[in-house]
């Protein structure tokens, strides 16, 4: 996965992962190779079980109230899943890795996530993660937007929401 680094790329797969999780370890193994992961090693059905608990741990982050909770959160993920920073060039020459290498993919993502949304909360903000702010969708997004404004998590929401809220002003 080409990561900036370990930032918006990353968190928005999570979001990914979160609203629409994979069935099966080869739809995580097709949806990680879309995103640009290199798959060093075969993706087992234990992978699937481990990127299903660290979905469900990044989804207590985004619903965190406050930025110390999401922090301890984010905390406890980076003590548990990162290993030192090291220079790889298996893919597209030199970069960085959280990681040992050789993980199984489950382990991969974990370290992914968890390094990934600690930089993306840094860079952006500690309220930069959330859902929709439509009743009734309960979707997860990452906002990478410039203006730090972003509520909804697609378009689609929030051209009903601003329907909603015209046709409220007009009919009062």
């Amino acid at each position: 996965m080409h990561l900036n680094p370990y930032g918006a790329d990353v968190v928005n797969f999570a979001a990914g992962l979160a609203n629409h999780p994979p069935a099966t370890a080869g739809e995580l193994a097709d949806r990680c190779r879309a995103a640009g992961l290199v798959l060093e090693l075969p993706v087992e059905a234990a992978d699937l079980d481990r990127t299903r608990a660290v979905v469900d741990q990044w989804t207590r982050v985004v619903d965190a109230p406050t930025e110390r909770e999401k922090a301890d959160l984010v905390n406890d993920m980076l003590a548990r899943s990162a290993a030192y920073p090291r220079l790889t060039d298996h893919a597209r020459g030199w970069h960085l890795h959280y990681r040992d290498d050789r993980q199984p993919l489950g382990a991969v993502l974990f370290a992914l996530i968890s390094v990934g949304t600690a930089m993306h909360l840094v860079n952006r903000g500690m309220d930069r993660l959330g859902r929709c702010a439509v009743e009734g969708c309960d979707q997860i997004f990452a906002d990478t937007s410039r203006t730090a404004r972003r509520r909804y998590c697609s378009q689609p929401c929030a051209n009903r929401d601003a329907v909603r809220r015209h046709r409220a002003r007009t009919l009062a």
